[in-house]
């Protein structure tokens, strides 16, 4: 299968990136929900992580079944999201770069509601809130508005995860983007949202949010601790780089708490396959 699998009008200004590593079960229903989008991309970015399940297969029949959406296809063998990243990143051509998850379903107003929060006032990012799909309405909305709470009390950090990142591609290009060079560890969702506020503001609403795989409820072992992210909230913006690249880095280092860390999934709950978005 060739890099390109279908062709559609350039004149678009979204581009979708998808990193994915062993997503057979989700991937299709999150390709399903960026193609319902009312603003549709320009393209769809593919990075296979170096799956070994029928990831790759299922995208290629939703491709051929969707041939209205134009699909790329690459591949990065450096193992981790944050290297998938890079890779799709460096292939945008478009104003507007939305970074999804290949388990996540996106609600068929979150593209255009994002470019809506980018052309506010030196908007950098439009962070979308995500809320796990077994979760009932009434909790969702109330988790979605205690997280715009903590983002009036607090603008300038991450209160979103890698699922709901949509980015001024320039701006994430100035602020150096994703790179294992640069941060190799987990949070690599917040460490890039530190540097990114630096060159523009951070934009939440209440109602931009995703549906996230119930998976990821159950993966402590790979990811912070509670100490951790309590004193990031804590921790002035003047100094978030010592609290990432002194603090952080040196406590993950020597727990091996990497990006690369995701793909042993030994943290996985299982999860239904997620179907439709919770009513806003």
């Amino acid at each position: 299968m060739g890099p390109t699998l279908n062709t559609v009008d350039p004149a678009a200004e979204w581009t979708v990136v998808i990193p994915f590593y062993n997503e057979e079960r989700f991937i299709a229903a999150t390709l399903n929900s960026i193609l319902r989008q009312a603003r549709r991309p320009r393209k769809i970015i593919l990075v296979d992580n170096g799956s070994t399940d029928a990831s790759v297969a299922v995208i290629s029949e939703w491709s051929a079944a969707n041939p209205s959406a134009e699909t790329l296809l690459l591949v990065e063998p450096k193992p981790g999201k944050v290297a998938a990243l890079e890779r799709g990143i460096n292939a945008v051509e478009t104003d507007y770069v939305a970074l999804c998850d290949a388990d996540t379903v996106y609600p068929p107003t979150y593209l255009a509601l994002a470019e809506a929060m980018l052309t506010e006032n030196r908007a950098a990012a439009a962070l979308a809130f995500g809320v796990y799909e077994n979760l009932s309405a009434p909790v969702a909305f109330l988790l979605r508005w205690k997280g715009r709470f903590a983002s009036l009390l607090m603008p300038r950090q991450a209160h979103t995860g890698g699922y709901g990142q949509s980015y001024k591609t320039a701006l994430l290009r100035a602020a150096g983007g994703y790179s294992p060079a640069r941060w190799p560890f987990m949070v690599a969702d917040h460490e890039i949202v530190h540097r990114v506020q630096k060159v523009g503001r951070l934009s939440y609403r209440a109602n931009h949010f995703c549906i996230t795989s119930a998976r990821r409820q159950d993966r402590g072992r790979v990811d912070w601790r509670l100490s951790e992210r309590i004193l990031y909230h804590l921790t002035p913006s003047v100094m978030k780089d010592w609290f990432f690249y002194d603090f952080l880095a040196a406590r993950f280092r020597r727990r091996d708490v990497y990006n690369t860390n995701l793909r042993d999934r030994d943290w996985e709950t299982g999860g239904e396959k997620p179907t439709k978005p919770i009513a806003a």
